[in-house]
């Protein structure tokens, strides 16, 4: 599914523009509000993986770091020829087509997360040590951006995801490398810290539509055990305060106006120890994952907003189900709290755009993660440079199901059609993949609608089995020849698929459908029969009589452990 084909669907499921605020964002008590002084809730995306990769991005986690992926694509096709990928990754993932698409999604906000790489050598790599070499490409880059969110009146904000030295033992998400010091072993790579939030700042000191200066992305130290522990059981991350503080009184030197967004250790979430409030423009910022989306899980940062009086917002979530993502921002939002969801692309399913890497990535993948044999360097600098292509917009495959979750679904539980479809005097067949958009037990039922092990202290649950075409609980596999279809329907489970009905009649449904055990599935209580076959079978499922309008029709598992179903056919009498 391409871009064009569902832009009309897409129209359909936004929500009428809200207002948009105006002018430079600052802090107003425990409120976020803009230059008029009305409240604004920040709704956004973070643009990860486009000037820092991820490993798990690529699907690379077992190699982790960017460094690290880096150096093997080297090994592969050597360094002109890596760096010649990298130059087309930049130039691609990210563009002025991806700000425009969120705003008319109806996003207000952006999340750069920066490599400091992008913007300064390492200290290790300076010419002379203790002074900075500032790199003209990636502010530059930096400024297109935000030309880009102007236009699109988005409000752009700064991340600085990877410090020097890397900001804690979750190596891949700020790129450290664990045999050189840390940021907070290093006060060389503090310095560093300082110089270049001073640099940015001084940059964008009166640019209203820079939305904020989030200091350091998820701290994760342990300061009693270096190198061991994500700092959940620091009492008082002190070092981490005091970065911060320092941080703040460079950027105020030079910019008195913009937000400054503190994050917590233990990835954004351990606010033990916290210094009475040093700046009276300043943000609290935690991170929701595979969580709880009830009372209880906020209970503590908002409790901490009331006694610090300063605003609090979701920098980061999201890599979770559409049910969680519909819950989470209800929660949140419901509590006047902004949010920014993670990441806007990936090779994935689950996030606003998703990158087809081509057929050539996968030997890449086997060979860095010792499971194929090492491609050879013409093939893989062209599935290199196939992937850097895929990455751009044009090129995304768009996910209506994600955003639907997003910004319908919380104010608006019903279901909608997954595209507009009409029922009369021909047969209509619908994808069995494309059930209603909707929250659970609404649209669909599943056993499992989403992860979350951190809650239940158990292994990440997948709720799509297949973690393909759509980011729902219900578990979508795919041919040979990649067709998508509902696999693992098992009993209890159903989904719902509407149409607007042009005329009352009576129309046959039948499925095509397979078990190899065999099995019951129907729309209505008794179902019929699937026997036991591991071919595709076409099932009789009943009559039915429509009335004119909105209809609507729920295929249902009655006694299934291994049903599959590629297809639903209305057959008008």
């Amino acid at each position: 599914m391409k871009f064009g084909s569902i832009a009309a669907a897409l129209a359909t499921l936004l929500l009428p523009a809200a207002a948009h605020a105006e002018g430079m964002l600052k802090v107003r008590g425990t409120q976020i509000v803009d230059a008029s002084g009305k409240p604004v809730i920040l709704r956004g995306m973070g643009l990860g993986g486009w000037m820092l990769q991820e490993g798990y991005m690529l699907k690379l986690g077992e190699v982790g770091q960017q460094h690290r992926i880096r150096a093997k694509l080297v090994e592969l096709v050597g360094e002109e020829r890596t760096a010649e990928f990298y130059r087309a990754w930049l130039n691609n993932h990210t563009t002025e087509a991806d700000i425009a698409q969120m705003a008319k999604w109806g996003f207000n906000s952006v999340r750069l997360p920066i490599h400091f790489d992008q913007l300064t050598l390492p200290v290790d790599k300076e010419p002379v040590a203790g002074q900075d070499t500032w790199l003209k490409e990636g502010f530059e880059r930096i400024d297109r951006l935000l030309a880009w969110s102007k236009a699109n009146r988005l409000y752009l904000i700064l991340d600085l995801h990877a410090a020097p030295g890397g900001q804690g033992n979750d190596l891949a998400i700020s790129d450290r490398d664990p045999t050189k010091p840390s940021l907070w072993q290093s006060e060389e790579n503090q310095r560093k810290t300082v110089a270049l939030w001073t640099t940015l700042a001084e940059r964008y000191a009166n640019e209203p539509w820079i939305g904020g200066y989030d200091l350091i992305n998820e701290p994760n130290w342990s300061f009693a055990t270096p190198g061991k522990g994500n700092g959940c059981d620091e009492a008082e991350s002190k070092t981490v305060w005091d970065l911060q503080k320092r941080i703040t009184a460079a950027i105020r030197k030079v910019d008195k106006q913009h937000i400054v967004i503190v994050e917590g250790n233990c990835w954004g979430n351990n606010y033990k120890g916290l210094p009475p409030a040093w700046d009276a423009n300043m943000v609290l910022s935690f991170h929701k994952y595979w969580n709880r989306n009830d009372e209880a899980s906020i209970a503590e940062i908002k409790a901490l907003r009331t006694s610090y009086n300063r605003p609090i917002w979701l920098g980061e979530s999201g890599e979770n189900s559409n049910g969680w993502y519909r819950d989470s921002i209800a929660l949140v939002e419901g509590e006047g709290i902004g949010w920014n969801f993670w990441p806007l692309k990936k090779i994935g399913f689950n996030q606003p755009l998703e990158i087809d890497p081509g057929p050539g990535w996968a030997a890449i993948v086997a060979w860095m993660t010792s499971k194929g044999a090492k491609p050879e360097p013409d093939a893989a600098f062209a599935a290199m440079m196939q992937l850097a292509e895929n990455s751009r917009f044009d090129r995304n495959i768009p996910k209506p199901d994600v955003i639907d979750a997003m910004f319908r679904q919380p104010h608006d539980p019903g279901y909608r059609p997954f595209v507009a479809r009409t029922l009369d005097r021909t047969p209509l067949s619908i994808a069995a993949v494309d059930y209603d958009l909707g929250p659970p037990d609404v649209a669909y039922h599943d056993m499992v609608d989403a992860n979350y092990h951190v809650a239940t202290g158990g292994e990440r649950t997948p709720w799509n089995n297949g973690t393909t075409y759509r980011n729902d609980g219900v578990d979508i596999a795919r041919e040979s020849d990649g067709t998508p279809y509902v696999s693992d329907f098992v009993t209890g489970e159903f989904m719902r698929y509407s149409a607007e009905v042009a005329k009352a009649g009576r129309w046959t449904v039948s499925a095509r459908a397979r078990s190899a055990k065999g099995g019951r599935i129907g729309i209505d209580e008794r179902g019929v029969a699937v026997p036991a076959d591991t071919a595709w079978q076409v099932i009789k499922l009943a009559d039915v009589d429509l009335p004119a309008g909105p209809g609507a029709a729920t295929l249902r598992a009655i006694d299934c452990s291994d049903c599959e179903v590629a297809d639903l056919t209305f057959t008008p009498r």
